[in-house]
């Protein structure tokens, strides 16, 4: 005959959390080796173990909490293994009082005989959070080190390989697997060799300023504009100047003469047009005496064609001297110009020699803009692969391979905003592996909530990805998954939920696709804890989950 369930065993499975109060409470699998023998009435009735949760029944015997309820579950008319007594659930009671007893027996630590302590039952638990010789992981991300407690701090400043150490050169704290790769590549004052085959060692960032001014650079000679084409080490510059300081003054008489001798000849030039001008004065003058004289006898003369034709062949004369001399002073002018303005015509002549040079190129400018044009295409095309390369490389740099995920959320409050409104409801974290061949995975949060969780709490799930050496794992996965909210203040006040992977769940089967069903926690942790001030999950709008698989019993392949 069925009944209810009395009141003493309703709500066992409603959880609680662990972080509001300290219980005395014991693993009940646990071998544990108690301080006096176990008297039999602290055993349970139907396991032989010492009890967990005590329940008496009607007929007097005790058992834990889980196996009254196992017997019931398989049989409908439960009886008691002891004296076959039908178990009538109305009578089962909670008995506190054997359950304090029981908390109370004392018990060896399990790390006996390292470890002498006698704890009570209840703290058990407690006191292997505290033991010395408690083996646990070290904390530096990528040590997967089990190390005692009371040697962990010395392994943490001393011997582990991803702990943190100072740069010698630059004083900037580095992973220290990671020390000589940052030195050689990263470190601003790290010393170089100049490339020159200069003996001195330079700060990496000082390296261009030195070969600015490094010896062993070769620079040509500072009198080449008077025609030294002599190239020489800048620290033997000095020591050629004085060894040619004969070539490089004649050099500059030579050049100086050849001045000298060009503004000579333009004088000389000048002087013999200023001798013409001259000359050409002198016959316009007779010219015009004779024009005088000449129309004093054409008055007196009555034969009027000699006359005519004496007068017509003088103007002619004397336009054509007036002809020459006009051009004689255009001469001398441009003569005088060209004496002053040299040095202005000569840059005058070589802009008209680029820009005659620029319109040969107006057709090769064409061709090279429709090349230019193609090639435009191109590098937009291999930027965009690259872009996609990066993003890969980016993504296996950061991939972990030992079951562990450590996922850093950026720009939280912005994100969080997104799924409210709806934009971006989850995110992704980058695959992480159990192995390098092993099984491919990802968490999945929703800032907002999912389902029950939705508005008030964040979700975040585990999710097995299609991975390139599926067909060689066992299927389904089974392990157990571990998913934290990480404390960043030191002080590890961790968010903690932990399951194990249902077999019959189709999350937990081989993908078919690229990604299986997410299976987690909907109701992680509330947004008030989250976000509370007084808390330190956040710490500049970022926070950090952690993923861990237990690979317990997990073939390598």
């Amino acid at each position: 005959m069925a009944c209810d369930e009395p009141a003493g065993l309703s709500g066992i499975f409603t959880r609680q959390n662990s972080a509001s109060t300290v219980s005395l409470d014991f693993e009940p699998d646990a071998d544990y080796k108690f301080v006096e023998a176990l008297e039999e009435r602290y055993k349970c009735a139907s396991c032989h173990l010492v009890l967990r949760n005590p329940h008496q029944t009607g007929c007097g015997h005790r058992f834990c909490q889980q196996c009254i309820l196992s017997l019931r579950e398989l049989n409908a008319v439960p009886t008691c293994p002891v004296d076959k007594e039908t178990i009538k659930m109305h009578e089962v009671f909670k008995d506190n009082c054997c359950k304090r007893e029981v908390l109370n027996l004392h018990v060896f630590c399990k790390n006996i005989p390292d470890c002498n302590s006698k704890i009570i039952l209840g703290r058990y638990q407690e006191h292997l959070q505290q033991c010395l010789f408690e083996s646990v992981q070290c904390t530096n991300d990528g040590c997967s080190d089990q190390i005692l407690r009371k040697d962990l701090k010395e392994h943490l400043s001393q011997h582990c390989k991803f702990r943190e150490e100072m740069c010698q050169y630059c004083n900037k704290y580095v992973v220290l697997i990671n020390i000589k790769n940052h030195e050689e590549n990263d470190c601003p004052d790290y010393p170089v060799p100049c490339l020159q085959n200069c003996s001195q060692i330079i700060l990496k960032k000082e390296i261009e300023k030195h070969r600015a001014v490094c010896p062993e650079a070769e620079v040509e000679c500072l009198y080449k504009q008077y025609g030294c084409l002599v190239k020489v080490k800048r620290g033997k510059l000095a020591e050629h100047e004085n060894s040619a300081l004969r070539e490089h003054m004649l050099q500059i008489l030579d050049k100086n003469s050849r001045l000298e001798e060009q503004i000579s000849d333009l004088y000389k030039s000048l002087e013999c047009k200023e001798i013409k001008i001259q000359q050409l004065a002198e016959a316009i003058k007779k010219c015009e005496k004779e024009f005088r004289q000449f129309t004093q006898v054409f008055g007196k003369n009555s034969n009027l064609m000699v006359s005519t034709q004496a007068l017509a062949s003088h103007l002619d004369k004397s336009a054509r001297l007036e002809s020459q001399v006009k051009q004689l002073i255009q001469m001398a002018s441009q003569q005088q110009s060209k004496l002053d303005l040299r040095p202005l015509f000569d840059t005058i002549e070589n802009v008209k020699q680029k820009i005659a040079l620029m319109e040969t190129y107006d057709q090769r400018l064409v061709v090279l803009e429709s090349q230019s044009s193609k090639h435009d295409l191109q590098i937009n095309i291999h930027k965009a692969q690259l872009n996609k390369n990066e993003e890969r490389f980016k993504l296996l740099e950061g991939t972990c391979y030992n079951g562990k995920l450590i996922w850093k959320i950026t720009d939280y409050k912005m994100k969080k905003k997104e799924a409210v409104e709806g934009r971006v409801l989850s995110i992704f974290s980058q695959p992480f592996y159990t192995s390098r061949c092993g099984y491919r995975l990802c968490a999945r949060a929703y800032l907002n909530g999912d389902g029950s969780g939705k508005g008030t709490h964040i979700s975040l799930y585990f999710v097995v990805m299609r991975g390139e050496f599926d067909s060689l794992l066992l299927w389904p996965f089974k392990q157990k998954v571990t998913l934290m909210l990480l404390d960043q203040s030191g002080k590890k006040n961790h968010i903690v939920e932990v399951f194990r992977a249902d077999p019959k769940s189709s999350s937990f089967k081989r993908p078919d696709g690229e990604m299986n069903i997410a299976s987690g926690c909907p109701r992680f942790v509330p947004h008030t804890v989250l976000e509370n001030t007084k808390n330190t999950y956040i710490r500049d709008d970022t926070l950090f989950l952690k993923v861990v698989v237990d690979l317990t019993d997990l073939e390598e392949l």
